[in-house]
């Protein structure tokens, strides 16, 4: 069997779970990891089996071989006229939606590349620690194709000067850089990358589930809302998360002072 073969009868997201944590890996090496239809509906399908178990607390997504992810797959979009690329546009935005909507934290561990789509992948998740030999960029302007929809991620995430520097000059970010931007949280040598990431996820587990279901739907529809609506609606959501039964446990054990036993409800 050739390599090639191989490669498509491995699966497209390799997942496990480790008490609560599921990794999901991308899973073609070869390519990058690049986003291809094929990859961004396991990813999809993935996001959606994630979303309805309660026993997941938190979510890493990161990439096989020897980078994160390359970004769309250019054979692929090179291929189709109007209506594929308006296909595979929308799939991309509304995985990156399912990434920002799922009640768990999603953590992205970068190694190597991430660029274009991979970039906003990056972008989109809540949370990201990489090694400190990973790179970032939009270099879509380099070949005539400007990097629109990873701009919606990176825009959410970085001052506009930076946001618009990466777009339009197309060059890459070296990780510490990348995190003096705004776009990365963690920055550690590659031989601590696991380590790091493990630590990240254990402290998230420690907290109620629901409380952080709660906060990080409110983070995101709170964020483009005026300054008016914005502190109406947290107000709501805090009212709703303080009568929640964590939120009493939470307080009780602070005033007893010992640790909370949480039930996620």
């Amino acid at each position: 069997m050739t390599a090639d073969a191989a490669a498509s009868e491995s699966p497209l997201i390799v997942s496990r779970n480790n008490k609560g944590v599921v990794t999901l890996k991308l899973n073609r090496p070869r390519q990058y990891n690049a986003l291809s239809t094929e990859m961004m509906s396991a990813m999809e399908e993935a996001l959606g089996q994630i979303r309805h178990d309660q026993g997941v607390r938190a979510v890493v997504i990161e990439g096989s071989g020897r980078g994160f992810c390359a970004g769309h797959n250019l054979r692929e979009l090179r291929s189709g006229g109007q209506e594929f690329l308006e296909q595979v546009f929308g799939q991309c935005s509304r995985l990156m939606k399912a990434i920002t909507r799922l009640p768990q934290p999603v953590i992205a561990k970068v190694h190597g590349i991430a660029t274009a789509a991979g970039c906003q992948l990056v972008a989109t998740c809540d949370l990201a620690v990489a090694a400190s030999d990973a790179s970032f960029g939009t270099p879509g302007v380099n070949i005539g194709l400007f990097c629109s929809t990873p701009m919606v991620a990176i825009s959410r995430n970085m001052p506009r000067k930076r946001a618009m520097e990466m777009l339009l000059l197309g060059e890459t970010l070296d990780a510490e850089t990348a995190a003096s931007y705004g776009l990365v949280n963690i920055v550690v040598d590659p031989d601590e990358l696991d380590e790091a990431v493990d630590q990240l996820c254990e402290r998230i587990v420690a907290k109620s589930g629901l409380t952080l279901s709660i906060g990080k739907e409110a983070f995101y529809r709170q964020i483009d809302f005026s300054i008016d609506e914005a502190y109406s609606y947290a107000s709501e959501t805090m009212t709703r998360n303080m009568l929640a039964r964590d939120a009493e446990e939470g307080i009780d054990a602070f005033l007893e002072k010992r640790d909370p036993t949480w039930e996620h409800r």
